[in-house]
């Protein structure tokens, strides 16, 4: 089968490909694609992989001889799945690969909030400790985890990856009900009691309707001004106006952000213009430890050779 990678540069050239070419008789890579180059391209393809590349029903009917389309992510709004599944083309995702490196991403960045640690490599390496009259130099107070209460608001394979390291740092976690619904299930919490206990709240839910701006000006002046919210799931959840707002006026304490609403985002981007000692972004790399990326790739080649067998493997049509 001929398959086309549309937008290959989403991950880091390291990686082994070998995994998904056994599957194929011809494998076309694109560091990028456009909307307008995606039928040129993928005219003779059997299968597309597809990270965030959109491919909505126009493009699908002009593409006949598409049989799969292999999304490298969890999330597929970039898809028309009802076209797709109109045109009897098949679909997958993958799920269950970046546990450990979210996991791991979000305390390194707890860690560096609570613990200060480049402020106090930097005292050290500016001559501070050897210039003190004391036999330590104290510098930025800091503050342990364990004690601290971690709302987690999306429990899937992310959430729970994060909530096992949280309790080993001896903190107590509360798993957040949905919001706007009283029937609150065994285990969960409701998403209102949540924002007003959590001292920290780390986001882990998909992006739908329900969940855009789930973190709006109305949620962040009900949190702890004590509070630190994390986002790696997806920037639509959080209301960025009304975050930077919150972190000016001291609403909340502190923002650390792997995802915003436009990725990539434009250089004038109000936050990453801010300059805010209580705000920390990076660029949408939680998911992305060579492992992790790994994993990815070889689930994609599981999920093509499901499907050459007739088996339904993560399929979403």
């Amino acid at each position: 089968m001929r398959a086309v990678f549309l937008d290959k540069q989403t991950f880091s050239s390291t990686l082994d490909f070998s995994i998904i070419e056994q599957q194929l008789t011809e494998l076309s890579c694109y560091a990028k694609t456009s909307a307008t180059e995606v039928i040129s391209r993928c005219h003779d393809a059997e299968i597309i992989i597809t990270n965030k590349v959109p491919l909505s029903a126009e493009i699908l009917a002009d593409l006949p001889k598409l049989q799969l389309i292999c999304i490298s992510a969890t999330g597929y709004n970039n898809v028309d799945i009802v076209a797709a599944k109109r045109l009897n083309i098949a679909v997958t995702n993958v799920s269950g690969y970046a546990g450990p490196s979210v996991a791991q991403y979000v305390f390194a960045q707890l860690l560096e909030c609570y613990q200060q640690t480049n402020h106090h490599n930097n005292n050290t390496a500016q001559g501070l400790w050897s210039t003190s009259d004391a036999f330590c130099y104290h510098g930025n107070s800091f503050n342990e985890l364990a004690g601290k209460t971690l709302g987690i608001i999306g429990y899937g394979n992310l959430g729970k990856a994060v909530a096992a390291i949280a309790q080993a740092f001896n903190m107590q976690v509360l798993i957040s009900e949905r919001p706007k619904t009283t029937a609150i299930r065994a285990g969960r919490v409701a998403f209102e009691q949540v924002i007003a206990q959590a001292d920290i709240i780390s986001l882990h839910c998909p992006q739908t309707p329900e969940t855009e701006n789930l973190i709006d000006a109305s949620v962040l002046s009900r949190m702890k001004n004590t509070a630190v919210l994390v986002n790696t799931a997806r920037g639509a959840l959080v209301d960025e106006v009304a975050l930077l707002n919150a972190l000016k006026n001291k609403e909340i304490a502190y923002a650390i952000l792997d995802v915003l609403t436009q990725e990539p985002p434009p250089a004038d981007h109000p936050l990453l213009n801010s300059k805010l000692a209580n705000l920390k972004i990076t660029a949408h790399i939680a998911w992305a430890s060579n492992e992790a990326q790994q994993r990815l790739i070889n689930l994609l080649a599981d999920n093509i050779m499901a499907f050459k067998l007739g088996r339904r493997l993560n399929r979403l049509d």
